[in-house]
């Protein structure tokens, strides 16, 4: 036998064994703060802030109760009670689930609903408005996708709640509710 004793063995003397559960906790923690959020809600950079300074034409050959449909400058979301903005595209399947919604909010005259065409060939966008309807005062095409950009569009559909001073009040992402659409209507209305 030898007459070196056995040394006692320390439970916790690597340390990094315990770096895989000390970045399991760290996700649960980060997941389990997330549970219950909406993912549509997403944050925006340009809440608070005035809309930023675009010019986009008409879609053209687009007409809405006889009349040629416009395109919009920033200058033409400052309007009493608010503008809903709504981004869209012919291609965008949540685009043609959230437009009976568009097309009900339509109907009231005292709401302000104005589209963004974006990233879409002419021809598409005329066939999805003249299949469904058009529920939109005026039309802005949004080829390259740039105003978008400067909006910070994620994806189509988007729709942003802007107050007669021209600012962004509200962002939804994704396909309208009309209790989503009545809660962005809401924020565009009131004043700060």
């Amino acid at each position: 036998m030898s007459d070196v004793a056995a040394k006692p063995r320390r439970p916790f003397a690597n340390p990094w064994l315990f770096a895989p559960l000390a970045v399991f906790i760290g996700l649960a923690a980060l997941f389990l703060t997330r549970i219950g959020r909406n993912p549509e809600v997403l944050p925006s950079a340009l809440i608070g802030h005035q809309v930023p300074s675009f010019s986009l034409p008409g879609l053209a050959g687009l007409a809405r109760d006889g009349a040629p449909v416009e395109g919009f400058a920033d200058s033409d979301l400052r309007v009493p009670g608010g503008v809903l903005l709504n981004v869209f595209a012919s291609w965008c399947v949540p685009c043609r689930a959230e437009h009976p919604v568009l097309m009900e909010l339509a109907k009231d005259k005292s709401v302000t609903l104005i589209g963004l065409n974006h990233k879409d060939e002419a021809d598409n966008a005329r066939r999805f408005l003249g299949a469904l309807g058009n529920p939109y005062g005026k039309v802005g095409v949004d080829a390259a996708g740039r105003t978008s950009v400067d909006f910070g569009v994620y994806g189509v559909p988007e729709t942003f709640a802007i107050d007669s001073s021209g600012r962004i009040v509200g962002k939804h992402v994704g396909a309208l509710t009309m209790a989503d659409a009545q809660e962005l209507l809401r924020l565009a209305r009131t004043t700060r």
